[in-house]
């Protein structure tokens, strides 16, 4: 399988920023039923072919949207090298109905605080108290039912790197034909 020709450029930026360990997170646009935006921060946990891989629970609003519209669009900066992604494209939800191991291997990569917080009681909800946020003694190594695994599969990548002078600018756009790269003006 060839690689998208933004892949080796984000991985490169990645890579470059890889001493801060923010430059893992990235901010992910939904909509609302309400046809509103709805924005949140989540962590990269790598890549899946071509797909960018996060994980979240699937008690969390953000489910709702994307059964409802499944674009979404990340916004991705790195402070190091001064790059912005905006990535556009559809979300899959891997949950517990999906065969195969993409679920399993990123449970399996999540620190033992991490999967705790799947655990939890339900977010978004009135305060539980704090005695059911401290135990980690159900934590297992099989996933629990609210953990997903999220997989946005680009379909636009707009990558603005803002050192130079003039800055540069390029649009990766997915047609029928496979990906196409256009440079356009900062």
């Amino acid at each position: 399988m060839t690689l998208a020709p933004w892949r080796p450029v984000l991985a490169r930026a990645l890579h470059r920023n890889r001493a801060r360990a923010y430059c893992r997170y990235l901010q992910l646009a939904t909509l609302t039923p309400q046809g509103r935006p709805s924005n949140r921060t989540l962590v990269f946990r790598g890549f899946v072919n071509d797909a960018l891989q996060m994980v979240t629970d699937s008690r969390s609003e953000k489910l709702q949207h994307i059964k409802i519209c499944p674009w979404a669009e990340i916004c991705w900066y790195f402070t190091v090298t001064r790059e912005q992604f905006r990535i556009t494209g559809e979300l899959t939800v891997i949950d517990t109905h999906h065969t195969g191991d993409i679920r399993q291997t990123a449970w399996q990569s999540q620190s033992n605080k991490a999967r705790q917080q799947f655990y939890w009681p339900h977010p978004g909800q009135a305060r539980a108290s704090d005695a059911l946020f401290e135990s980690d003694d159900a934590v297992t190594d099989s996933p629990p039912d609210s953990f997903n695994v999220l997989l946005l599969y680009p379909e636009r990548v707009d990558h603005l790197n803002l050192r130079g002078d003039p800055q540069n600018r390029y649009i990766y756009q997915r047609d029928d034909d496979g990906w196409k790269m256009q440079e356009v003006n900062p």
